[in-house]
């Protein structure tokens, strides 16, 4: 007995020992030996564990390998999606779909800080609110009150398209890292009251003299006598874009970008100054919408149970084949926001089924096992992929996408060429294009840009017509993916394997998105609800 407690003692002993001395630190190089942190080496900094972080949000998806693809047999089904088990990477993905609130904030960033000076730059940055007409329906109330009342702050943004989601995504990132910057006490916030008009010429040429840039002038009417006009003067466009406009990319890149005055680099080991740069787990990895994979994986939360197996064969993102709650407590309640049947679109007055006529806050309804919440119904979701209908058939085993073009940031006489919104400008080659990849649907590929024949049809029509429009493709290389069903859909399109496509520069009432990011390192514990 003596004797075992003391190999059992030893034992804990060899443990714990192991774990305090582990080969790989980042104290000492397991390949030199050279000491990291050391005035006598090359004094390099070795970080460890600044991996994953927990994005404001968002939910932790651990990833695995699960069955992609057509969950129910259907006979009028498009066939474009059938079954093959594919792996996915952990990923964080929104909790919820983003709201008109969270849009009203970008457009409020937009308009303060480039609507003076490039107003376009805001108007492409507003919803179509016209996709709530129909020409057989009374929607004109929606046009004006669904984006901006209140009432429907907490409801999906609508009448976005693919590429304005793609837009959001990279000015979310920029906003979180820039704050996370200013909390490290690396940057100072932009100094917002730079952006107030002034009718002050004095301050005007002391403005101007300090930073070397000129302030942009413009004649407004006067408050006080509208009948006349004042002259008003605001920091200029390449003022605003090149020094007060912070982009991830752009600190990263640009040794000599000044995102505001009064930084505070990072005191490397040496006492000396230094960007931030990924080494120090400080950024996140970037938003952006989730690939088709990752959604469907996330949709359907194919989690293992005690026996290590997940369940196959879901419809809906929740357990079962029926639409409505089977539990004793909410037995009967639709689980999801979607058409019931013909002309049924909420149930009848007293006894609502789903309660919303049109798309429903985006904390409604029951979450799915991640933890998410309406993957099914309300609106549907953008997701990253170029549609193809036999993607299915040239996939990758490991993170399935469409949609690659490898881009580069653009360099121009060694210099970094920024966009219109002070972003760091890409580029790349008709070989770094890949969306069209092995694509097996050949149809995509045929060239649609036929010369139009218009003779004999001048009189016909006051447009001119195409007449091999009616042979000519519909796919491009610009249609994307959308995925989940909405508060206009039947529930065959609930079923998350479901797959429909618009192109990325269209919107819809029924469309909206959430984003997603990569994670780094070590997969990250599975969330169960």
């Amino acid at each position: 007995m003596k004797t075992s407690r003391i190999v059992a003692l030893f034992s804990l002993i060899v443990v714990f020992s192991a774990c305090a001395k582990r080969e790989l630190n980042t104290r000492v190089s397991n390949t030199t030996g050279w000491n990291y942190f050391d005035e006598r080496t090359t004094n390099f900094e070795a970080l460890e564990g600044v991996g994953n972080v927990n994005p404001v949000g968002m939910i932790a998806i651990q990833g695995g390998t699960f069955t992609m693809g057509e969950k129910d047999e259907f006979i009028t089904a498009p066939r474009n999606n059938p079954q093959r088990a594919v792996t996915v990477s952990s990923f964080y993905m929104d909790k919820y779909e983003v709201t008109n609130l969270n849009w009203r904030e970008y457009l409020h960033w937009m308009k303060l800080v480039f609507g003076p000076s490039v107003p376009e730059l805001v108007d492409a940055v507003l919803p179509d609110t016209t996709v709530w007409r129909s020409e057989l329906a009374y929607n004109e109330p929606y046009l004006e009150n669904y984006f901006r009342h209140p009432a429907f702050s907490f409801y999906p943004v609508v009448g976005i398209s693919w590429e304005q989601a793609m837009n959001y995504c990279q000015w979310r990132t920029d906003r979180v890292n820039e704050l996370a910057l200013v909390r490290a006490g690396i940057i100072n916030f932009p100094v917002f009251s730079e952006l107030t008009p002034t009718d002050d010429e004095a301050y005007k040429e002391e403005w101007e003299a300090m930073t070397g840039y000129t302030m942009d002038e413009w004649e407004v009417p006067d408050p006080e006598d509208p009948s006349n006009t004042i002259s008003m003067y605001r920091p200029s466009y390449e003022y605003i874009r090149d020094k007060f406009v912070f982009n991830t990319d752009k600190y990263l890149l640009v040794s000599d970008y000044l995102p505001e005055a009064g930084k505070h680099p990072k005191l490397n080991s040496y006492g000396g100054e230094r960007k931030i740069d990924r080494s120090d787990g400080l950024l996140v990895v970037g938003y952006r919408l989730p690939t088709e994979a990752e959604w469907e994986f996330a949709a359907f939360a194919p989690v293992a149970g005690d026996d290590g197996l997940t369940i196959e064969g879901k419809v809906y993102p929740w357990s079962g084949y029926h639409p409505r709650n089977l539990t004793e407590k909410q037995r009967g309640q639709l689980q999801a926001n979607f058409i019931r049947g013909r002309g049924d679109m909420m149930g009848v007055s007293g006894a609502l089924n789903d309660k919303y006529v049109i798309t429903a806050p985006v904390d409604a309804f029951m979450p799915n096992d991640f933890g998410l919440y309406n993957m099914a119904g309300n609106v549907n979701e953008w997701v990253l992929d170029v549609y193809r209908e036999t993607s299915f058939q040239e996939i990758s085993e490991y993170n399935s996408f469409r949609g690659n073009i490898f881009s580069r940031a653009k360099l121009v006489n060694g210099s970094y060429e920024v966009d219109s919104l002070g972003r760091l400008a890409i580029e790349w080659t008709s070989s770094d294009d890949v969306r069209d990849y092995k694509d097996g649907d050949k149809a995509s590929r045929i060239p649609t840009e036929y010369p139009i024949d218009t003779i004999g049809l001048g009189e016909l029509s006051v447009a001119k017509l195409d007449p091999t429009d009616i042979l000519a493709p519909k796919i491009t290389k610009n249609t994307r993916v959308y995925k989940g069903g909405s508060w206009n859909d039947r529930i065959y399109w609930l079923n998350p394997s479901t797959r429909r496509y618009l192109d990325q520069d269209k919107s819809s009432c029924t469309i909206g998105f959430r984003c997603a990011m990569s994670t780094l390192g070590d997969q990250i514990p599975t969330a169960v609800q």
